[in-house]
């Protein structure tokens, strides 16, 4: 049984969750083949060495999808639907890199009982790779079983 994740009533301006990967060159390959992104700057290293990176460097939208378990699985949770999210790249994501999405409510929008979070990943040097903002509709109510 799924539990769902927490009401709009429930949820609380300034709180937080995230989830944390370490990003593999496995992930970096599923990721072109889902996507069909095969960029050589992700997928040859040999192209990737002539670059301003010096090295291969994940997909943006790999590390951008580490927000999917944040919203789905943890806040609000399960049963969240997504309305908008601006995602803005700072730093590249280098192979091996563990990168910690977090969220923040900063605001509760009443008419359409929605929550605006804002959205920092950052990698083990603490450093801030992208940030952004999300918008989404948290589960209804609660429904004893």
């Amino acid at each position: 049984m799924y539990v769902k994740g927490r009401t709009f009533d429930e949820i609380e301006l300034g709180d937080r969750a995230s989830f944390t990967k370490t990003i593999s060159e496995t992930d970096v390959y599923l990721f072109a083949g889902i996507s069909g992104d095969f960029n050589p700057l992700h997928v040859d290293e040999e192209y990737a060495k002539q670059s301003n990176f010096g090295t291969r460097i994940a997909h943006g939208g790999l590390a951008a999808s580490l927000l999917a378990p944040v919203l789905g699985m943890k806040l609000p949770g399960l049963g969240t639907v997504a309305l908008e999210t601006v995602t803005k790249f700072r730093k590249p994501v280098y192979f091996g890199d563990t990168i910690t999405c977090t969220v923040e409510v900063v605001e509760k929008i009443n008419r359409m009982k929605a929550v605006k979070m804002k959205i920092i990943w950052t990698n083990q040097k603490n450093e801030v790779v992208s940030k952004g903002e999300t918008t989404v509709i948290p589960p209804g109510l609660k429904i004893d079983q």
